[in-house]
């Protein structure tokens, strides 16, 4: 039976913690929650990691119905969440719900949304008709140009601030869960502890309730410059099983990610 996001917040209400990885296709789909992943997200990332773009901003919605199909049918257990393509999150509500409706008839549980105060409306607009919204803060990779680069968020009194009201904004407009991408782990842990749906963290610290990677990354195969926050897991490993395995394993322990993949 599939994970569901009643499922998700269970386990952050115990204290377990919520293991996440990029997915694409389905054999590594297969792969991933055999070995106790439990969501796999259908990302925009595809753009860098599988169709060689220098930002995630060419992705389309074609392109993340398509993954998404390939995702559900090689998977039977995990959680799915996918993408809002660029260009597809930040038109009209009306319009999103419309792109978010072709990825929900796709198999995904959950759509990601990239931005905070300003995609309130948004966010009541799909999860008031049946949507569930990751909203995605921080470094924000669809907002790349606009942000200068891959850049640390949330840095000084004032950002960090901004950055705990949109997450409890976003979370009064109906969010179940947030990703925070590229912020002080202080801040993560702040905001992890004020909101009542699940955190999710990639370089935000350990105290979130869960984690996510690109799964190129955790397997040293993906060819670009590797952020602090990544962490090989293929190096003392003899398989792909096994490094997805201990990934999970240090998760779930806390183990990961250790001070020197946080900022």
């Amino acid at each position: 039976m599939r994970k569901t996001l009643t499922t998700l917040q269970t386990m952050r209400n115990k204290g377990e913690k919520i293991a996440m990885l990029t997915c694409y296709d389905a054999s590594f789909a297969t792969l991933l929650e055999t070995q106790g992943v439990d969501v796999l997200l259908v990302g925009d990332s595809l753009g860098m990691v599988l169709q060689g773009h220098e930002t995630t901003l060419p992705v389309t919605i074609e392109d993340m119905v398509y993954h998404t199909e390939c995702v559900v049918r090689g998977s039977e257990q995990a959680f799915i969440i996918v993408d809002m393509p660029f260009g597809t999150s930040q038109a009209s509500p009306r319009e999103t719900f419309a792109y978010a409706a072709q990825l929900m008839a796709a198999g995904a549980q959950m759509v990601k949304i990239e931005g905070g105060t300003e995609m309130v409306e948004t966010v009541h607009f799909l999860t008031s008709r049946g949507i569930p919204v990751c909203s995605h803060l921080g470094l924000t990779p669809q907002s790349v140009h606009q942000l200068g680069g891959y850049k640390v968020q949330g840095k000084g009194d004032v950002a960090a601030q901004k950055m705990l009201q949109d997450a409890l904004a976003l979370q009064q407009a109906g969010a179940g869960m947030v990703l925070m991408e590229a912020i002080p782990a202080a801040l993560a842990a702040e905001v992890t502890a004020q909101l009542g749906v699940p955190t999710i963290g990639i370089g935000a610290g350990a105290d979130c309730s869960g984690q996510v990677l690109v799964v190129y990354d955790i397997l040293g195969i993906y060819p670009g410059k590797k952020a602090r926050f990544v962490k090989d897991y293929m190096q003392g490993a003899t398989s792909i099983a096994q490094a997805v395995a201990n990934y999970v394993a240090e998760v779930k322990s806390g183990a990961f990610p250790a001070v020197e993949n946080s900022f």
